[in-house]
This record gives structure tokens, sequence and C-alpha cells, in this order.
């Protein structure tokens, strides 16, 4: 794995302060689900509005991003929010689902996980059944069934049902669409519509310099050369395998130009991704594709934070609610 893969993930700010331990999920404000997929335990949280659990609302179905994160992360302190943005946005129409990674806890104290919040075993390293099912077309069948048994719950309207996605998320999202015709519409967030491997180029080539001796980017395409070479290795040992980087490569555009669906796609300006997603916005353009909103944050990286003059992140502008609201202006008009 290339452990830069942590800029595919969202990343977790919102929090709560509390006085004492949780330690069920009820305790947390959400409603828990498990769903048996091919003999997998899948953990399901889903965020009501407050008293309206059993109102009928459409579904507001939430593609995390990368990495073995439990969705429910706390210390004594704080919790750490669920969701990049507050739910509270979207549940007063939706019911917003999320759903785990597999064989990763629900819900964990932040002293038992890295650094950056990721579930690893005793050796150091992520799970290896978690590994065996990170892959694309494991998360694109396993959602698809889920949104099949959620939809025969009395409390589900079947009238709109909205995918969204952010960072590998994205790619998980879009093929959703290609590959169910229950989904209405589709949000499509920080995402790279030729996929990950062009990330990871455009983020060594913005670390290269004139004086290097050698290059990120270079070391990149090395790195794809022989992950083709061996696409299907399952071979964990340094994190992500060659298969589930070669599947999530595979170019997102390929499943979104062939949607009818209303699109709305979201990125900020500074991402790595930003010229894909401009690229596929002036070539939807030209195809006269009326279906696609794009909406650009401007001078923004890849988790909507503006960048500094030092092209460092500025935490203190928190613009992920703003996002959210976005969304829902959005779907209001569609």
């Amino acid at each position: 794995m290339k452990l830069h893969l942590i800029l595919f993930s969202f990343v977790i700010f919102s929090q709560t302060t509390f006085g004492q331990k949780l330690k069920s999920v009820d305790d947390f404000g959400y409603t828990h689900m498990e769903f048996n997929y091919k003999n997998d335990k899948i953990d399901i949280l889903i965020k009501s509005a407050k008293g309206e659990e059993n109102v009928k609302k459409p579904l507001f179905f939430f593609c995390q991003g990368s990495l073995p994160i439990p969705l429910i992360k706390y210390n004594e302190k704080e919790v750490y929010g669920v969701f990049p943005f507050n739910p509270d946005i979207l549940s007063k129409k939706y019911h917003v689902v999320i759903v785990g990674k597999p064989y990763i806890p629900l819900i964990a104290d932040t002293k038992n996980l890295s650094p950056s919040f990721n579930f690893i075993d005793s050796t150091g390293k992520f799970p290896k059944k978690y590994s065996d099912r990170n892959l694309l077309n494991y998360y694109v069948h396993r959602n698809i069934k889920i949104i099949k048994y959620l939809q025969k719950m009395s409390w589900v309207s079947k009238s709109q049902l909205v995918v969204a996605g952010h960072s590998e998320g994205s790619s998980v999202s879009s093929k959703m669409s290609r590959e169910t015709n229950k989904i209405t519409h589709l949000i499509y967030a920080g995402g790279n519509p030729m996929g990950r491997i062009m990330s990871m180029i455009g983020q060594g080539r913005m670390h290269d310099t004139y004086s290097d001796s050698s290059s990120l980017g270079e070391e990149e395409i090395k790195y794809w050369e022989e992950v083709v070479k061996n696409k299907n290795d399952m071979d964990d040992s340094q994190g992500d395998t060659n298969k589930s980087t070669f599947v999530f490569s595979e170019p997102p555009i390929k499943q979104l130009e062939n949607l009818k669906i209303p699109v709305l796609v979201s990125y900020g300006t500074k991402d790595w991704s930003a010229p894909f997603n401009d690229f596929m916005r002036v070539d939807f353009i030209r195809k006269g594709k009326s279906n696609f909103t794009f909406h650009p944050y401007i001078g923004a990286e890849h988790n909507f934070f503006p960048l500094t003059i030092d092209n460092k992140p500025n935490y203190d502008i928190f613009n992920w609610d703003k996002v959210t609201s976005d969304w829902i202006k959005w779907l209001n008009q569609h």
C-alpha cells in the first residue's frame, strides 16, 4: 500500500464533547443494523431526525473514503463524527445511511487505533480479512444488496434514492449507479474520473522539483507498471493489494458518461484530481450531457479546506457543511 492513500479518505474533524464513556450505538444517536453479505457481518448506521426514525423518508446512502477506519471513534473527552459533515443537514428530508468496512470494528477507542485512526492488527498491518475484501466490486454489490434490504422497511420511501460518494467512495457510488436502476440521484464528490492511480501520480508530481534527482511521480508510474503486471496479486504485506489498486484505478468516467440520472460533481480546485474533473466537465459540455451539474470549490483541496499561502489546508475554515447544504439545494432543484 502507498501510505499516502489516506488522502483518499475523508478527514475526521467533526467532534462532540461528552462527559462519560459511551458503550452502545444508541448512545451515539444512530440506529444500528446488521446485514449478512456472503457470510460477512456488515454494520449499517442510520442517522434519522430525532423522533422521526419511523417516519417514511427516502434514503441518502453515503459511500465513505478509503482505509480501515471504524465508523464510531471516541476517547475520554470526544466522539469523532461518523460522517465528514453534519448529517442533521440531510436527516430532515432523508434517512442517512453509512456502511462499515469489512471486518473492522464498528466502535473503537482511538487509543487502540493508529494515529490516522486506522484499525491495525498486532503486527501493525491492516487485517487480512479486510484487505481480501477491499475491492471495488465487493463494495458495489454489497451496497446494492443493502439498499434492496433497506427499501423493504416500512420507514423507507422508494420515491427517491440518493447515493453520494467521496474520494474512494465516489468510484463505488458511480459504479453502483451503472449496476442498479434504483438510484435516482448521484453525488460524485472529491473523486478522480480517471482513477486512483492518476491521483497518486498527480500528488507525486506536485512534490517534484527541478533539482530533484528522483521523481515521486515517476515512482508512482513504476509502481503502476508492477501493479498491472501482477493485477490479481492479493498479497497485503505492504498494505493495499495490487488487485485493490488496479480495480480502483479503473476510470469512473466510463461509468459516469453513460448515466441518464441527475449527477452532481463536487470538487476542490486545488485537489490533485481537479484537472481531471475539469476535463470531464469540458468533455461533457462538448457532448451536451445536460444531466450533469459541476460545483467546483475554488481554492479548496480534497476535503474542501481552503489552502493557505504555503499550500497547506486551513483547518480553521470547515467547508463540509457548506458542501452538504449545496447538495440539498441541488437535490431540491432536481
